[in-house]
């Protein structure tokens, strides 16, 4: 959940150090904090707050140095304060630490290193991980590197770490083990980071290290790969990386998550590109090929994800069933594996995580291999550990997604399970060619009509003005729609910190309904379909209640629009289709509700992009 970041080589390192973790805040923004290498001293300064705060509190401290490490906090163990914060010293002074990562064995370990005299200023358990590699250091008079090796073959959780020695200005040591980390390599220069962002300008070789493996790099000599388990040295495979700076600014744009909002027709068509080929009639993706046959004969299809991912899974679960007859369950990852589940050989799992890395999405993945079934990835992020761990797999294609709520990333991920759901309904022959042919070409109109409507963003202000400052907010949606109310709530929820909850609208009547009186809003999304008659009936329920009703309907509606409060008109699309584009009215209502609310739209308070812990 944390950022982390590093450079060794013959630059200044704060520069370096200060950008990057700028560009990791989405991962955490409690505090942040640099360590800096010289010939004698590693000066630390640490700042509770967000790097600009860090910013301020480095002025007129030395931050000259060719080596440094960097971090930005979400908090896991110990408040968010200055002292928590990161980088961590050993007692002695002599290591410093940052971490991203949950060490669960940290009490045991802090109580023996107190029985043998250590002392500890921040309640967190780095603090613990760094005393205990300086301890086995001292006591085995061994190299860090080796400290750190025999340190972490006794640790219990999660970790990315990288670790500098007082005086020792040409090494650093590094480790991963469930959460992220990458190597950018340069000329006789190294930059570490838990995604490339932080050095894309400087370099485009890349390499992402392994579970429980270790790396050495060493201004002069390079990078050497080590496994922790064993030491048995691994070759490093360097990647080239195909991300571009530009995708990771601003563009213009107020707020990453605007732009990223704004990006979903060049994301969905860049995530359908190459896989769907309307012309021909047909559904291609490589990564799915070589396994086709399993989904084909597969008895069951288990869907696994968390938040949005969750959601993007529900609606899988209708078109899966609709078009491909084949069971499906949508399970939470993080509930998935603690209820000993029954996993037959014959399953196929989909994992869908928009960073890879999930914490418990990747430990639902592991229970699942264990019992024989079939992997098959959706991420967005190249190299992530999800997409390494799955049998089989399809990036989404989404591009970098800074904003801490996520819009396109769902969007895509939709986009492919779609295609998925397409593909094998074709192939089991539930779809006629004709029929298939008809889906594929109006599949391939979606971008250009989430375009248009992305063209009338006044209407949605309008509503903002009505009810930002509602305390409480209800969603409704039938069949496929219902997946799309429970993430707009959960939109609203993130960022504007508003209580929302998202409900199949036939349950109303069972409960919610008691809720409604004239300081409800209730967004309905009432688009045309099979069920559009006993939507107008949940409308007439809500108006009889003095329940205020926003209402996403089709264009040209003349029913509910009349019966609504506020409507906003999207354009007419297969039934099956319609989550990618009922869900931007409600990306873009959350939005300028947070925006109205003063909130912190790209960093709300307690999230974080990138959940690497349980």
């Amino acid at each position: 959940m944390c950022g982390i970041v590093g450079y060794l080589g013959s630059r200044e390192a704060y520069p370096i150090l200060v950008k990057g973790l700028k560009r990791l805040e989405y991962r955490g923004y409690d505090s942040a904090g640099v360590a800096l290498g010289t010939p004698n001293h590693i000066e630390v300064i640490k700042k509770q707050g967000k790097v600009v705060d860090l910013e301020k509190e480095a002025i007129g401290k030395n931050i000259t140095g060719s080596i440094g490490i960097g971090h930005t906090r979400w908090a896991t163990h110990g408040v968010p304060n200055d002292v928590n914060s990161h980088p961590h010293f050993s007692e002695s002074e002599e290591l410093v630490i940052i971490h991203n990562g949950i060490i669960e064995n940290y009490d045991s370990l802090k109580k023996e290193l107190i029985s043998r005299g250590y002392t500890f200023k921040s309640d967190t358990d780095t603090e613990v991980l760094i005393n205990f590699i300086e301890e086995i250091k001292k006591a085995e008079q061994t190299t860090l590197e080796k400290a750190v090796q025999m340190a972490l073959t006794q640790v219990v959780g999660a970790y990315a770490i990288a670790v500098m020695e007082k005086g020792n200005l040409t090494e650093m040591v590094l480790a991963k083990k469930g959460s992220p980390m990458v190597i950018g390599i340069g000329d006789n220069e190294f930059f570490v980071a838990s995604d490339a962002s932080p050095f894309l300008e400087y370099t485009k070789d890349a390499v992402y290290l392994e579970d429980e493996e270790m790396a050495i790099i060493k201004l002069g000599e390079g990078i050497t790969i080590k496994t922790v388990h064993g030491n048995v040295q691994v070759d490093p495979f360097i990647q080239k990386l195909q991300l571009n700076l530009e995708a990771i600014e601003k563009g213009g744009f107020d707020h990453f998550m605007l732009k990223e909002i704004y990006e979903q027709p060049k994301s969905i068509r860049d995530t359908l590109r190459g896989r769907m080929l309307v012309d021909k009639g047909i559904i291609s993706m490589a990564g799915f090929q070589e396994y086709e046959a399993k989904f084909l004969n597969a008895k069951r299809i288990i869907i696994i994800g968390c938040g949005t991912s969750w959601h993007a899974g529900l609606v899988a679960e209708y078109l899966i069933e609709q078009f491909a007859r084949i069971p499906v369950e949508v399970e939470y990852a993080s509930e998935f594996r603690y209820r000993d589940p029954i996993i037959n050989s014959d399953d196929i799992v989909i994992a869908i995580s928009q960073s890879g890395e999930t914490a418990d999405t990747l430990a639902a993945i592991e229970l699942a291999k264990e019992r024989g079934a079939t992997i098959f990835g959706i991420c967005n992020v190249v190299g992530s550990t999800i997409a390494r761990t799955a049998h089989a797999g399809a990036y989404t294609h989404a591009g970098p997604e800074i904003g801490v709520a996520s819009t396109k990333a769902f969007s895509s991920q939709v986009a492919i399970l779609t295609l998925i759901a397409l593909h094998l309904g074709h192939k089991k022959g539930n779809i006629a060619q004709s029929r298939f042919h008809e889906l594929l070409t109006e599949l391939d109109s979606i971008p250009e009509k989430i375009e248009t409507m992305l063209k009338s963003d006044d209407r949605i202000l309008e509503i903002t003005e009505k009810y930002g400052q509602m305390s409480n907010f209800l969603y409704l949606g039938r069949g496929v729609n219902f997946p799309v109310a429970l993430e707009g709530a959960l939109k609203l929820k993130e960022i504007s910190y508003i209580h929302a909850e998202g409900y199949p609208a036939a349950e109303m009547k069972h409960g919610p309904i008691a809720l409604i009186d004239e300081s409800m809003p209730v967004v309905v999304i009432a688009n045309q379909g099979s069920q559009y008659e006993k939507i107008v009936s949940n409308v007439q329920e809500i108006k009889a209640r003095k329940g205020q009703v926003i209402a996403i309907v089709n264009e040209g509606d003349q029913t509910i629009s009349e019966l609504a409060d506020f409507h906003i008109e999207i354009p007419v699309t297969e039934e099956a289709f319609t989550p990618l584009i009922t869900t931007i009215p409600l990306q873009l209502l959350s939005y300028h509700i947070a925006v109205l609310r003063g909130c912190n739209v790209d960093q709300p308070r307690n999230l974080a992009k990138s959940v690497t812990v349980e």
